[in-house]
């Protein structure tokens, strides 16, 4: 009986909808935020439906990997579709912030499977020099997402209710399944090795502990609870590597760390993907709040970021055909530099149209970075390595974007207390009104041209701190020489 092939085109568009499926829940749940909230009455547990999904996503991510390098990654990739989709039923049938919170971290669970075993599956189906543009078809996932999503987010909650936007995952998370099942066809040898429930175990609590240090940062005694978690989180790690270095199969393998492009490039990622959550998270509020632009004029002035992000992966696929990987970031890297100084410098009164090209000019950076650093982590190890290496590389992102999005938080919070400090006739009750266009009106006019450059302070302080992470992974890329095998 002839073995069966895959069909590569419909996995392809599978995993196409797989990521879009994951790309754009974030934006519409936030789109939907307010009245999930409104609804619930839970303004006070608000931010973790968001934190706990990114919590279990990037406890799960490494251990996918290493089941997808163990048992093949058709099966984990179905079994994390199945988690996610049970995950968002529930979450759409829940009744209670709590009950939201909780179907949110299973929901997160089986997230953590779909963008490294996506990522995984490409590695496998398609040869090097077209890797990296596939990424790039895969990546613009998240461009479209970001276009999308608001506008179905409103129409969901406007003409059905938000329950819908969780329950519309199941119909096309069983399609995806489908796919996957009937035309995805891998040769794969099983490995009968123990599983290493000791050093997952580790694992599990040191990312835990990390994620939730930083994540309350912000908060009431964050600094006493960051030291506290930090703190533990080391004891634990320390545990995780002592049992790494004698587990028979172990669930990252520390030898990968040996090699010294794979450690630079996942720095890398970690850097830019702070500096990406940096750009996306403060230039609607610089719109909003400085410019005094409407909500949705705000989101719009990223969507040039994510569709030249799609440009970018294209053409770091050529040239990583033409040049090794250190010459490709230099280049991605020489266009955040130039957009993360405009950043820090341009005057409070630059025009909207100006922010749209400069969040051009980083997208096309973070495509080639993102892309490049991929491709990379994964061309430099061994074959049965590539979920394992995957799964970090996305591991290094979601933790890098956990870190700076905090760091960035106190670093705006501090600039606006002494600007506040400065102004008597202010306070921070007034810039979280400012920020708001709905609520902006309710200010005395008087006071907004002031309220408005505290709020630009702060924001120069943030991209101007953005400028020292890409310099830094400058620094990074300066230590890695290795070029690609093509094979």
């Amino acid at each position: 009986m002839a073995k069966k092939k895959t069909n590569v085109a419909v996995v392809t568009v599978a995993i196409f909808i797989a990521t879009f499926m994951t790309a754009i829940e974030g934006t519409i749940v936030s789109t939907a935020m307010p009245t999930i909230v409104g609804t619930l009455h839970g303004v006070h547990l608000m931010n973790w439906i968001v934190s706990i999904y990114l919590l279990t996503n990037a406890m799960a991510t490494p251990i996918y990997g290493k089941l997808a390098d163990r048992m093949g990654r058709k099966p984990v990739f179905m079994m994390g579709l199945a988690i996610f989709i049970t995950g968002s039923l529930l979450s759409g049938l829940s009744q209670s912030m709590e009950m939201l919170i909780v179907f949110r971290a299973i929901q997160g669970v089986g997230a953590g499977a779909i963008m490294p075993v996506t990522f995984t599956i490409i590695a496998d189906i398609y040869p090097l020099e077209k890797r990296a543009k596939v990424l790039g078809f895969n990546g613009s996932a998240w461009g479209i997402a970001s276009v999308v999503a608001p506008l179905l987010g409103g129409f969901i909650v406007d003409q059905l209710s938000w329950h819908w936007i969780f329950i519309i995952n199941v119909p096309i998370g069983l399609i995806t399944m489908g796919l996957v099942f009937f035309f995805l066809h891998e040769d794969f040898q099983k490995k009968e090795e123990a599983i290493d429930t000791k050093g997952t175990l580790w694992l599990l609590m040191t990312l835990l502990l990390v994620m939730y240090g930083f994540q309350s940062l912000a908060g009431a005694n964050g600094v006493v609870i960051f030291v506290i978690t930090l703190l533990a989180a080391a004891g634990f790690f320390w545990l995780f590597v002592r049992q790494e270095k004698r587990a028979a199969d172990p669930i990252i393998d520390l030898k990968l760390f040996e090699n010294r492009t794979f450690v630079v490039h996942n720095l890398i990622a970690a850097l830019v993907a702070g500096f990406v959550i940096g750009f996306e998270v403060y230039m609607p509020m610089w719109m909003q709040g400085v410019l005094g632009l409407e909500a949705s004029m705000g989101g719009f002035v990223i969507t040039p970021s994510s569709l030249m992000w799609i440009v970018g992966s294209f053409v770091s696929g050529v040239l990583i055909a033409r040049m090794r990987p250190q010459r490709v970031l230099w280049v991605a890297l020489g266009f955040l530099l130039v957009g993360s100084l405009i950043l820090s410098v341009v005057p409070e009164t630059t025009p909207y149209w100006f922010f749209l090209v400069v969040a051009a000019v980083l997208g096309f950076g973070f495509g080639i970075t993102i892309t490049t650093t991929t491709v990379a982590a994964q061309a430099v190890v061994a074959k049965d390595q590539v979920g394992v290496a995957t799964s970090f590389n996305t591991l290094s992102r979601t933790l890098g974007q956990t870190l700076m999005v905090s760091i960035y938080g106190i670093v705006l919070n501090i600039s606006m207390a002494n600007g506040v400090q400065a102004h008597p006739a202010t306070n921070l009750n007034m810039m979280n009104k400012l920020i708001n266009p709905q609520t902006a009106t309710e200010l005395p006019a008087h006071l907004l041209p002031t309220l408005r450059e505290i709020l630009y302070t702060g924001l120069h302080h943030i991209y101007f701190f953005s400028v020292v992470i890409i310099i830094l992974a400058m620094v990074v890329n300066m230590f890695d020489h290795q070029q690609l095998n093509q094979d």
